[in-house]
């Protein structure tokens, strides 16, 4: 199996200091390696659950369920 040591690859980008700083302030992390790595993580994690809302939602709607607006409130 490999380890994460052997998935790491070194490269160089031309990068907003100003934004990995406060990434690095809000994700609360020590270095900006890791501030990258976390918030990469954090796109790949909600990409993953915007994928399953919208997987879910299809199943929703070809359920053929019907939704009636007893209060009146929907219709404009």
């Amino acid at each position: 199996m490999r380890t994460s040591k052997d998935r790491v690859s070194h490269k160089h980008f031309q990068l907003d200091l100003v934004k990995i700083r406060r990434a690095q302030k809000i994700l609360g992390a020590k270095t900006q390696t890791e501030a990258i790595e976390r918030a990469l993580d954090a796109v790949i994690a909600k990409h993953k659950c915007d994928q399953f809302a919208t997987e879910a939602n299809e199943r929703f709607v070809k359920s053929g369920i019907r939704i009636r607006d007893v209060y009146g409130k929907l219709a404009k």
